[in-house]
This record gives structure tokens, sequence and C-alpha cells, in this order.
């Protein structure tokens, strides 16, 4: 494997943490900003404000942190998986199969997620 393609491959994991961190912190501060600007659509609804905010919140900390966990694990997953293709390329569909079960771990909180905003609604 050339050297380029080696830099490339260790980017990646890199990568990856940083998109989970910007999603994590999205996520976050649309769950402090919006709840006074869903306010309005609160009182229509059965529910009072503080249930919104808590339900917001816990749906952004739950996309959050999966997020974070997901990035995390797919870093030191990655790296690791880099070190071994570079010794036995034959574990390539393995180590896939690994990296894409770590990334589960944000699909979770993403349905976890949906769910709560489909008990708010």
């Amino acid at each position: 494997m050339s050297d380029t393609n080696r830099k490339s491959l260790l980017a990646l994991p890199l990568a990856l943490s940083v998109l989970a961190a910007v999603l994590a912190g999205g996520a976050t501060a649309l769950a402090l900003l919006a709840p006074p600007a869903l306010a309005q659509g609160a009182a229509a609804s059965r529910l009072p404000p503080e249930v919104w905010t808590w339900g917001l919140l816990s749906a952004a900390l739950a996309t959050g942190l999966s997020s974070l966990a997901a990035g995390y694990a797919v870093a030191k997953l990655g790296t690791a998986a880099v070190g071994a293709l570079a010794e036995k390329p034959d574990l390539f569909g393995r180590l896939l199969i690994f990296v894409g079960l770590a990334e589960g771990i944000a699909i979770y909180g993403v349905i976890i997620s949906i769910l709560i905003l489909n008990r708010l609604a």
C-alpha cells in the first residue's frame, strides 16, 4: 500500500469523529434554542412547555451522545482496522462489518430521538 493511501485511510476516523462532534453540537444547540420557538405549538397541544423542553433536550442528547460514541468507536476501530489490513488484506470484509456495527450506535440514537419526538407530537 502506498504512503498516500495509508494517510488517507488514517484521516477517515478523524473526519468521522469531527462530523460526530458537529452533529452532537448542532443537536444540543437545537434543543436549547428551539423550545421558545415551539412554545406556540406547545400551547395548542396538551403538553406544558416544560415537557416540550425536556423532551427536545432528551432527543438532542440521545442523538448527540450516540453520535459522539459512534465517532469515538469508529476512530478507535478504524485505526486498528487499518493496521490489521496492512498485515492481512483478506480481513477487509470482517473489519467492514465491525466498523458498520460501530456506526450503528449513532443510528440507534437517532431512532430513539424519533421515538421521543413522536411521543411529544
